[in-house]
């Protein structure tokens, strides 16, 4: 089954450097066929019949091994994925500026009180959607200027998350399909 593995904060102003190339070939030596990854920031589609929490802890031990490095990663079917493009609640608002319209991926379901206390960051048109394992969000003023953006991305929902702009997320489909 395909699937897809969402790094979080690799290769990020300097950290946690983890070459593509290299991963792919970890990966295929750990058993994992099929890969292939989608620029640097830790986008991997995979053939795997393991259940994706399973692959997500093994994915991380391969990186342990091979990278020494503790990365958290998520992981969605592409059936999910599919669905996260189907519903696509704030392709509206975002029109043409994708790299302004995020998803963020939990590795479990965050508590929807935590995100409304999220959400009240929001300034000047921002807007954070939770569904399910997902939460969009919209950044009309640019992610790196949002507080409500940086708060996304600490980690304070109680679960792994790992952020992607939506290019990257239609991207990472087509390469699944």
């Amino acid at each position: 089954m395909k699937q897809i593995v969402l790094l979080r904060g690799v290769n990020v102003g300097g950290r946690n450097r983890v070459p593509m190339g290299a991963l792919r070939a970890a990966l295929e030596a750990s058993g994992l066929e099929q890969v292939v990854t989608y620029v640097q920031s830790g986008n991997v589609v995979l053939e795997s019949a393991a259940k994706p929490g399973v692959l997500a802890r093994d994915v991380e031990a391969v990186i342990a091994d091979a990278f020494e490095l503790d990365v958290a990663v998520v992981v969605r079917t592409r059936t999910e994925l599919a669905k996260v493009v189907r519903h696509d609640p704030l392709g509206e608002l975002a029109g043409d500026e994708a790299k302004l319209y995020q998803v963020s991926f939990c590795s479990e379901r965050p508590d929807k009180e935590v995100v409304a206390k999220l959400a009240e960051r929001a300034v000047e048109g921002e807007r954070v959607l939770l569904d399910g394992r997902e939460i969009y969000a919209w950044f009309p003023h640019g992610v790196g200027r949002s507080k409500l953006a940086a708060q996304l991305s600490r980690q304070k929902l109680g679960t792994v998350v790992t952020a992607r702009n939506w290019t990257t997320v239609k991207k990472l489909l087509e390469l699944a399909q």
